[in-house]
């Protein structure tokens, strides 16, 4: 089997296995991983061997910017505090810990370092999949995942000044610090300069395939462009994310912002569930090419690295409640409150895609020509953290948040509805004050926004089983699925027929299946 026929298995394996994970109730990342596992051990599987100067930069750019595009600003600024101490002092505690547990085994200090910088930052993927199913606190939830962004930031920049230690063999501290500033006020600044371009541009741009594009190409441009003159490739990138996310709805066409979160859904989605399928097949050819696994002594070091991760976390997680306890407890605080939400804080550490790509991305020899020094210990150790915390964590996270009735009771659909209702008011207010408007105008618009506040509160109402519920809102989904079912053949027949250009039906599709979408199943 060739490397295309791997692919098609993976692919195989996401678009089967995501459905089966809401049936089943275990996080998408888990069932992936498994079944990579499964596949490395199928005869004739091979697992390529990927060039180790390509995997962050074709990995890390789509994954960071597409995480900023669900980021809400707000809530952000409302958790900064917990997001910071977590992304930059629990990482850097993370990282020391794990280098003093290395260079106990027997790594260099330097080596020792980069596997602190590769398994310290958590994936927040596999425990946002657990608490949006069961309702954990926003406020947790907002934590968790800008935890996961802004942690990588911090890993990878102690991961590259480690791997100048190790590549160059000797630094100085000025050297350090001097690529320390470097990378973070380049990193920053590049990415608002990013931002700031891409703004303009789209705003000038009023196509939605070519505004898309922008967003597409922006991220991978300013991680090229960053490394390139040793800036941090990431925080350029979630900060230019971060940026476009709060501004670009002003700038885009409402196409384009249809479009771009569309292809950036599907970007994360397919990105970050490949590589959890591919990260069992490559912990097979790991397995099987090496005889480190017959060494208590790498045995020794995955436990011990495993156990140091959970315990700092643990600490981390408990000390930052308790302290918060101590005070008089802001209103709307997002630090952990008691010790159930702490322990489903400390025990949501799940290692994932970063940690896989940035042990797979180290290089293969040195500045002098010889091999990384405990390359293949270093990747081996690495692989088992992320399956060891994928399985264990992953598995117990869903019955430890129902054990400790953690879980909210949050109504998503109340909120949509509430929002919707918010901004027809809001609409209607502004169009009947609006100045030097001709009445007929203004009778038009305000029908417009009444007919839609009239549907959101009855139909979906209904829908929802808001109303009722019950058969009348089975029936009324079935009688919508059938009048949209008559648009589209409707539609099709017009341009079967030729009576209407294939542009103008693509049109009316879209809106067709724009709004089906409020009543599907």
């Amino acid at each position: 089997m060739d490397v295309v026929g791997l692919l098609g298995l993976l692919v195989l394996g996401v678009v089967v296995l995501t459905p089966l994970a809401d049936r089943v109730g275990v996080p998408q990342p888990i069932l992936l991983t498994l079944y990579g596992l499964v596949l490395g051990l199928i005869p004739g599987v091979p697992a390529p061997a990927l060039r180790p100067d390509l995997i962050l930069p074709l990995v890390l750019p789509p994954l960071l910017f597409a995480a900023t595009q669900s980021t809400s600003g707000k809530e952000l600024r409302e958790a900064v505090r917990p997001i910071l101490g977590l992304a930059v002092g629990l990482t850097l505690v993370s990282i020391a810990a794990v280098a003093v547990v290395g260079h106990a085994f027997g790594l260099s200090w330097s080596v020792a370092t980069v596997l602190g910088a590769v398994v310290a930052p958590p994936d927040p993927v596999a425990a946002s999949a657990v608490a949006g199913r069961l309702h954990l606190p926003q406020r947790l939830i907002t934590v968790l995942e800008g935890e996961g962004q802004f942690n990588d930031a911090t890993a990878l920049l102690v991961y590259q000044l480690a791997l100048r230690v190790v590549v160059a063999g000797s630094v100085t501290v000025t050297q350090v610090g001097i690529g320390l500033l470097v990378a973070v006020a380049g990193g920053g600044a590049l990415g608002l300069v990013g931002g700031w371009l891409a703004r303009r541009a789209l705003a000038w741009l009023h196509d939605p395939a070519a505004e898309t594009t922008v967003t597409v190409a922006l991220p991978f441009a300013l991680y090229l462009v960053a490394d390139r003159i040793g800036a941090s490739g990431v925080l350029a990138v979630l900060v230019c994310g971060l940026v476009l996310r709060s501004t670009t709805s002003r700038e885009m066409t409402a196409a384009g912002w249809l479009l771009g979160r569309s292809v950036w859904q599907y970007v994360e989605f397919a990105v970050s569930g490949l590589l959890f399928a591919f990260l069992g097949v490559e912990l097979i050819d790991v397995l099987g090419s090496t005889s480190l696994l017959d060494d208590r002594g790498t045995l020794g070091i995955a436990g011990a690295v495993i156990g140091v991760l959970v315990a700092v976390r643990a600490a981390a997680m408990f000390t930052a409640s308790a302290n918060e306890g101590r005070r008089a407890r802001r209103r709307g605080s997002a630090t952990p409150s008691g010790w159930r939400e702490s322990a489903v804080a400390s025990w949501s550490g799940m290692r994932g895609v970063v940690t896989v790509a940035t042990a797979l991305a180290l290089p293969q020899k040195i500045g002098d020509g010889h091999p990384f020094p405990g390359r293949e210990r270093v990747v081996l150790v690495a692989l088992l953290v992320v399956i060891v915390t994928l399985l264990v964590q992953g598995l117990t996270l869903a019955p430890l948040i129902r054990g400790l009735r953690v879980a909210g009771d949050a109504d998503v659909q109340a909120d949509i509805r509430r929002l919707h209702r918010l901004v027809a008011e809001a609409a209607l207010e502004r169009v009947r004050e609006a100045d030097d408007t001709p009445d007929e105008v203004r009778k038009a618009v305000l029908g417009q926004y009444e007919s839609r506040l009239h549907y959101r509160e009855n139909v979906l109402g209904l829908v929802d089983g808001d109303a009722g519920g019950g058969k009348a809102a089975g029936r009324l989904r079935h009688l919508l699925s059938q009048a949209t079912e008559a648009e589209r053949e409707a539609v099709l027949d017009a341009r079967r027929r030729g009576e209407v250009s294939p542009a103008a039906a693509d049109d009316v599709l879209f809106d067709v299946e724009a709004r089906a979408l409020r009543y599907e199943e």
